[in-house]
């Protein structure tokens, strides 16, 4: 059953959030700086910028988003995790168990941390929407998006619920450019049969 209530679609490129003893190894005596802000309340894209670097080759110009967190995750694609020659799992952010390592570095500082990881589909709302939506939390849903000639249905998509969050569905470059998505694509949720 599906529910027609219009979801956005957020196409998240490969970023990095930063732990603050961290951010002060590679950006050592510099204010994070705002380069514009997210639709996420309270997050923003940093001025700051990353290195990459795998076994295989390095990505540059890798964006901080902001604010800190408790631990450093670093977001890529699995398009770009075969360029770094890393193997990352596909798992929900914050989810570091497994992780893979990865060199990050600045003109200033380096660090390698366990935190690669390809971020799992999901989809943030307050608690207003998802009662609206009749999901809950952590529910898994299936997703029809993409243009008329790519029309896609992504399974194993995650809700995720909090009084912070705006109705917004993430995935990554791959998965966007697989189904044709553009900035003002939207998708519509489609319930599992349990």
């Amino acid at each position: 059953m599906s529910n027609p209530t219009p979801i956005p679609i957020g196409i998240s490129n490969r970023h990095i959030h930063l732990s603050e003893a961290d951010y002060q190894t590679l950006f050592p005596n510099t204010e994070v700086s705002v380069r514009n802000w997210l639709k996420q309340p309270g997050v923003f894209a940093a001025d700051q910028l990353v290195t990459l670097v795998g076994p295989k080759g390095q990505i540059e110009r890798v964006r901080l988003l902001a604010p800190f967190r408790k631990e450093t995750q670093v977001e890529v694609s699995l398009t770009d995790a075969r360029a770094l020659g890393i193997n990352v799992p596909i798992a929900m952010s914050g989810d570091l168990s497994k992780a893979s390592d990865i060199t990050v570095k600045t003109e200033e500082g380096e660090i390698v941390v366990k935190g690669a990881i390809a971020a799992k589909r999901h989809i943030h709302m307050n608690p207003e929407e998802a009662t609206s939506l009749n999901v809950v939390d952590h529910e898994e849903v299936q997703v029809s998006l993409g243009s008329d000639d790519r029309r896609t249905i992504y399974d194993d998509v995650i809700i995720r619920v909090s009084p912070d969050f705006v109705l917004e569905m993430h995935i990554d470059t791959d998965e966007a450019n697989a189904a044709g998505i553009t900035p003002q694509s939207t998708g519509i949720i489609i319930k599992k049969n349990k």
